[in-house]
């Protein structure tokens, strides 16, 4: 397997968008498509209102060149490729309609939760039949261990479940300068060299690509950010993570991979939960940044703790999915 395609995606995704973002983020801030800061969030956050969003743009250009352009210079456009960057695309056209609808129309909770919910099943259900049409397995492996089970139809159910899941769960992750931006790069990185060690060139070049955008975007997205990534990019990285763990069979370790993003779901689920039976809060808000924000965090070290967080996991993934 060519390393020389990964280091092209991996680079060549990172200079797409480090170029581009220059010229991109000024006409984001001419067309005046800032961000609207909820009233409920952080006070901290409002000075935030007005910077640029919907950077998920750059992020997908960024992807989709790339891929395209490695693909065809090795010869890897395959039925792999095309799932990937179909998710990815589709995931972002969906963040990008919610995105417009906040910016533009001014409506700040964007898209209704069951519109979002009916075009993230839509995507599940093409990938499902599309997946299944080319013989992927149905298959779910855990981890050191020889258990498996075969959910056959019932598999288009957790497909659905999973990049469902997913997308939200790197949607609320996305609340803070960089930390998405740098947690994607850490879990696409550590999918990547296991999809290496299963000699999957096309996932391998996919997950670099991926790598090498968010990076460059970080250049521009860490604190204090220049422009946000907004839907647009969080719903497409979180379709396309869960779509990179069903393709490498190596489903159950995005849970570990992606811990940072579990837990960031799971705070919200818990606070709902609690509050609607008790009445009580267990955050003082979430998702989780925000709890650790309003304890005395500064932006900038919930940030990087998450990733430290996120890189520990990455690595234990990635020893559990190399030797496993």
């Amino acid at each position: 397997m060519s390393i020389w395609a990964i280091f092209a995606a991996l680079f060549g995704a990172f200079f797409v968008t480090v170029a581009v973002s220059p010229l991109f983020i000024p006409y984001l801030r001419r067309l005046k498509f800032g961000q609207s800061i909820r009233e409920e969030g952080p006070e901290s956050h409002q000075k935030k209102s007005g910077t640029p969003t919907m950077g998920g743009i750059i992020i997908l250009f960024s992807i989709l060149i790339t891929t395209l352009a490695v693909g065809a210079l090795w010869d890897i456009l395959n039925i792999t490729m095309f799932l990937l960057l179909m998710v990815t695309i589709t995931f972002g056209i969906l963040g990008f309609l919610d995105d417009f609808i906040k910016v533009v129309m001014k409506r700040n909770l964007g898209l209704t939760s069951l519109q979002k919910l009916i075009g993230q099943i839509v995507i599940a259900v093409i990938f499902y039949f599309i997946f299944q049409a080319n013989g992927f397995s149905s298959v779910i492996t855990i981890p050191f261990t020889n258990v498996e089970f075969n959910l056959g139809v019932i598999y288009v159910g957790f497909v659905i479940f999973w990049l469902v899941g997913f997308s939200n769960a790197v949607n609320l992750t996305d609340g803070l300068d960089g930390l998405v931006s740098g947690t994607a790069a850490i879990a696409f990185s550590a999918f990547a060299i296991i999809a290496w060690q299963q000699e999957q060139i096309a996932l391998t070049v996919f997950c670099m690509a991926v790598v090498g955008a968010v990076l460059g975007f970080l250049v521009f997205n860490a604190h204090p950010a220049k422009v946000f990534m907004g839907d647009t990019g969080s719903l497409a990285l979180g379709g396309a993570i869960g779509t990179v763990s069903l393709l490498a069979k190596q489903e159950v370790l995005l849970l570990l991979i992606g811990l940072v993003f579990v837990l960031e779901t799971l705070s919200v689920i818990m606070q709902v939960t609690s509050f609607k039976l008790t009445g009580k809060r267990i955050f003082k808000m979430s998702p989780l940044h925000h709890h650790f924000e309003l304890v005395g965090w500064s932006e900038w070290k919930v940030v990087t703790v998450f990733w430290t967080a996120g890189l520990a996991v990455g690595i234990l993934g990635v020893w559990i999915g190399v030797s496993g």
